[in-house]
Formats: structure tokens, sequence, C-alpha cells
């Protein structure tokens, strides 16, 4: 079961009569810092926008932003952990965390970058300090509440295989007999060309290829250098959104490009059986894009093809490009001993032009409201309609949540056309 992040604040007539008063002996207060400070517009800024809340929650019980006020509303201490989903779940229950080493941070982050938001917000006199108390839980908390997990990762975090107490189960074994990437290292010198030789190779087959630079510029110059030369290709970059991303993973396994490049986006969570060769640019340089982990993953992708190849080009082979070579190594070995004992022949796994334009849908949702508002057929009209109804009604309440009404109406207009066309 999915749960979704509440989005409306009901409070108690008698809990708002007690937190108002609370509340304007911290605006006092914080009015006296900002005056002493000689910030008379961030406190007259800040005495408007809290004046404006309180008198919207006596008059009508809610306000704007009244999660900004949950100290007083759940009535904690200051730095007390906030209550969350947990706190309703049975003391026995268990937390499965999918590529840990990814989640993980994230939860750390989470209430940093949330903290770093806040602190900006409370010094221009946005909200009163008692704003950094509506949170996210900090890790620490996040772990005190979780009494069993398991962490499932390719290339899991020390914190996880340090909690794990060396209870850590392998699944190295693939039923469909796949074996990793071979691996080869090659010099920097005249990687372009080289690189170029290999795409040629793959188009030759139908096969794809996934190449990661080190930066964004690099990756724009190298899309540009191949698509100037006849090869068909895309580049994916940190601001393309994820129905944008779906697009091009579907171009990419339909054959309508055959090379994608990127820097940090081609890592966990991609099944890409097109695609044989990984190619990794700039794999000597240490740091966060060629360490070990980032490395295997990035290898990984190719993994689900039986021509799979990976290439580092390099100039040496640093600790973090030994490690993932000795343990992409010390799989293929393990891998390669289970196929021949039990006669198994890899193959790569073959998905009809169908079952992959089903499994990458959520990339016709751009292209919907246009086709609908032009009277089109689309891919939703002949196979999965509700779903693109329901992409749509959520696009509408985002709209409307985030006050960009036309967008709505928009929308609106569009699933009225698209229901009347069943």
């Amino acid at each position: 079961t999915a749960i979704y992040p509440a989005s409306h604040y009901v409070t108690a007539r008698r809990t708002i009569d007690e937190m108002v008063p609370l509340i304007r002996v911290e605006l006092a207060e914080q009015l006296a810092v900002f005056r002493n400070a000689g910030k008379l517009l961030e406190a007259q800024r800040l005495e408007q926008r809290t004046n404006f809340d309180l008198e919207m929650m006596l008059e009508i019980g809610t306000c704007p932003g009244i999660e900004n006020y949950s100290l007083y509303t759940s009535r904690r201490r200051t730095g007390e952990r906030p209550a969350c989903l947990i706190d309703y779940f049975p003391a026995d229950f268990l937390v499965i965390v999918d590529e840990s080493h990814a989640s993980l941070p994230q939860i750390n982050g989470m209430y940093k970058g949330d903290r770093s938001r806040k602190e900006t917000l409370i010094d221009h006199g946005f909200r009163l300090p008692s704003a950094l108390d509506n949170r996210p839980l900090k890790f620490d908390e996040w772990a005190s509440l979780v009494p069993k997990a398991i962490y499932a990762s390719a290339t899991p975090g020390d914190w996880e295989i340090d909690r794990s107490g060396g209870v850590v189960v392998e699944q190295i074994i693939r039923p469909t007999g796949l074996i990793d990437p071979e691996i080869s290292v090659r010099p920097v010198k005249g990687q372009v060309d080289d690189l170029l030789a290999e795409i040629r190779d793959r188009e030759k087959k139908g096969e794809r290829v996934l190449v990661t630079t080190l930066t964004k510029r690099m990756a724009e110059d190298l899309a540009e250098y191949l698509q100037s030369v006849g090869v068909r290709v895309r580049y994916m970059h940190s601001e393309v959104d994820t129905i944008e991303r779906m697009v091009i993973l579907r171009s990419l396994r339909l054959g309508k490009i055959d090379v994608l490049v990127g820097i940090n986006l081609l890592r966990e969570g991609l099944d890409l059986p097109e695609v044989s060769l990984v190619a990794i640019l700039d794999a000597d340089k240490e740091g966060f894009l060629r360490d070990a982990r980032s490395l295997i993953q990035t290898i990984g992708r190719a993994a689900r093809n039986v021509n799979s190849q990976a290439i580092m080009y390099a100039d040496h082979i640093t600790a973090s490009m030994r490690r993932c070579i000795d343990e992409t190594q010390r799989r293929r070995d393990i891998q390669t001993a289970h196929n021949e004992k039990h006669g198994i022949t890899p193959e790569t796994i073959r998905k009809s032009i169908e079952e992959i334009e089903f499994t990458t849908r959520v990339a016709d949702a751009r292209a919907v409201p246009t086709a609908v508002a032009e009277g089109k057929e689309t891919y939703a009209d002949e196979v999965n309609r509700e779903e693109y109804v329901k992409i749509l009604e959520k696009e509408m309440e985002e709209a409307a949540e985030a006050l960009d009404f036309e967008r709505a109406a928009l929308l609106r207009d569009q699933l009225f056309q698209l229901r009347a066309g069943k």
C-alpha cells in the first residue's frame, strides 16, 4: 500500500486558542532581536506575516503554511522529535530499504536541506524560529525507530554493513545466467575516436551504448560531436524531469537513438537489456562520481545483455578502479561457475515493442494533453486510458495547489475530452 504525504491540516479549536498567545510571545522576542540588529524590514515582514496567520487561525481554524507552527499544534518542546507515520506501526514491523547506498544518505540529507532552507526564511523575517521544528526526522532518530530492516543494494554502504553485524546475504547468481560485464581499461588519449569505433560496432549489431562523463560541459560537447558524425545520440542531464527522462529511455530501448550520454544519471534503477556497452570517460579521476560504488553501479547498467562490456578510459588504475574491477571479476567467476555446473546458456532478455511501450507508458503523459487538444488518437486511447486520466488528475491537483489556475483549468478541460472519448 502506498501512503502519500498529508496535505490537509486540521487542528482543534481549543489547541488554536492555547497556541496563539504562545506564538505572540515568540513573535515579540524575535521582533526585538531584529530591531536590536537594525533589521527593520525583516521585523516588519515577520510582524505582518505572523499577525495575518494568527488572524486566519482564529477566524477559520487554519492558515497557509500552518505546518510551520507544528511545534505548538503538537505541543512539543523545542528540538523534540516530530511525530511521524512510524509511530503508528506495530513494535515488530519490518523496513525494507531498496538501493540503500543511495536511500540512506537521502534521509540525512532531508533534515539538513530542510534546516538550511528554514534558516534562510527565518533570517529574512519570513518565519519564526519555531518553524525549524517543522522538520523531517534526523538520521539517528529514524534509525532508532526502525527495529529491524533489510538493506538491499548491489553496493551497500559502510553504515548498512556495520549495522547488519555480519549478517549479509549475497545475491550474485542470476537465474538468467547473465554475467557481469567484462571490463577493459584503455588510455585517455584518443578516447573519443576509440569510443566512436565501439559505437559503430554496436550500431551494426542493433545494440545500445551508455556513456558517462564527469561534467555537464563534457557531456554536451561529446553528444554534439557524436551527433555531427551521424550518431543517433541524446544527452541526459540533471534538469531533465522524470517524464522526459522516461521519454529518452524509451527512445533508447526502441532504437530511435543508439547512444545516451550522461553524468550521474546512468546508475541504479535502469533496466536496459538493449545496452551492451558502458563507457566511462576519465575513470581515473577519483571522486564522488568515480568511487568504487559509483563505478560498480554504472557498469551494472550493461549487465542485462549477454554481450555486455565496460570500458574505462584512464591513464592509470586508481584504488577505486581496482576495487571495482576485482569485485566485478569475482562476481563473473561465481556466475560462470554456476552456469557451467547447471548447463545454463546466458541469453539477453528480449522484449517486444508493445512491452517496452507499456513499461515506459509514463513517457506518454506529456503527449496526451496536446494530442487530446488536437483530437488525435494516442497510445492512451488504445491501451491504458485510465492511467493517463490519473496522471492528468494528479497534474491538475498539483497545478491548483501551486495556484496555477490557468494550467489547472486547461488540464480539467483535457480530462473532460479524454473521458468523453470513452
